[in-house]
């Protein structure tokens, strides 16, 4: 079954999510906009402590409290903005319209209950006047659908019975139980072996188009972005600095830091006595350049990129990189 485009069903503009700290404000996401379709796939690349998943907390809002509240900006879930409402309305709209698969999933499930207790808790959320009996099958189809072998034997299993792979599956059954919309996957790929890695990307991929829902994924290699992805963003020091097709990301990256992204990735064809990587560290974000954030390890970097932060430059249709002389380097 072949995906389909549909309309914009999320729309992020200006998002300011701050952490308010002894060490100062820390700016983690500071003036993010973005749109997702849906049935389209979203990927949000960047180094550690760019911003990724604390702009994903933020559409959830379950950014850590107290230290960090949205400051400012808008989040539209089908024309509906998420900011203002309480954490009881929030309730209503995390699992049942928005849902998000956590990195870890040996941190997400709960060690002292079974798979199928925290499939059925999520479950009653969407079907609460249903018998226990009825929200155990559900479970066991959940597991089925996520394609866990022998699913009425594992909804008795506790997480420490199960391997990686298959809690992130179940983790997986959880985020889809209440059939959401959108689904964020923060780096859900990390803690699993390239076997087992290219199993579950095609899992999401098979369940992504039986549903249409709309996918966030999160991560840090490019071989899964070219892979599963329609559209990218690239994000650096709390900022989206290029986004842009997959096809144009790839081919006519251009912005310095994107660039870098794309030397970075090792290739099988090169010889190279030592791989490319990307001088110095991030700015602290608590201590941010009034210029690019990128300009110190930046090669193409003059006077004006160390004064004045640029701001979006077209390249191509739905491509924009925010660089001085994007296009140019």
């Amino acid at each position: 079954m072949a995906r389909r485009i549909g309309d914009v069903i999320l729309e992020v503009e200006d998002l300011h999510t701050y952490c308010f700290t002894r060490f100062g404000t820390v700016k983690a996401v500071d003036g993010v906009s973005f749109s997702l379709r849906q049935g389209e796939v979203l990927g949000i690349v960047g180094e550690s402590g760019s911003g990724k998943t604390m702009t994903a907390l933020s559409l959830l809002k379950l950014t850590p409290r107290p230290a960090a509240r949205i400051v400012k900006g808008a989040i539209r879930l089908e024309g509906e903005d998420l900011v203002p409402k309480s954490e009881q309305e929030m309730r209503q709209i995390r699992g049942r319209r928005i849902s998000m698969i956590l990195q870890d999933p040996q941190t997400s499930l709960n060690p002292v209950f079974t798979v199928g207790n925290q499939l059925i808790e999520s479950i009653e959320i969407q079907h609460a006047e249903e018998s226990k009996p009825t929200l155990l099958q559900r479970a066991v189809e959940g597991l089925k659908q996520v394609k866990v072998a022998a699913p009425e034997r594992r909804v008795t299993d506790y997480p420490h019975q199960i391997s990686g792979g298959m809690k992130q599956r179940v983790v997986g059954a959880i985020a889809i139980s209440c059939e959401p919309k959108i689904i964020i996957a923060d780096e859900p790929t990390t803690s699993l072996d390239v076997t087992i890695q290219a199993q579950y990307l095609r899992l999401l991929r098979e369940i992504q188009e039986a549903t249409n829902l709309a996918l966030i994924f999160i991560t840090h290699d490019f071989g899964i972005v070219a892979k599963m992805c329609d559209r990218v963003m690239v994000m650096y020091a709390g900022r989206a600095v290029e986004s842009g097709s997959v096809r144009d990301i790839f081919n006519h990256p251009s912005h310095p830091y994107t660039q870098a992204l794309l030397r970075s990735v090792p290739s099988m064809d090169a010889d190279v006595d030592r791989l490319y990587s990307i001088e110095g560290q991030p700015p602290a974000l608590w201590d941010l350049p009034e210029g690019c954030r990128f300009a110190a390890r930046c090669p193409h970097a003059d006077d004006r990129c160390q004064r004045e932060y640029p701001g979006p430059v077209t390249i191509g249709k739905d491509h924009t990189a925010s660089c001085w002389k994007a296009g140019r380097v």
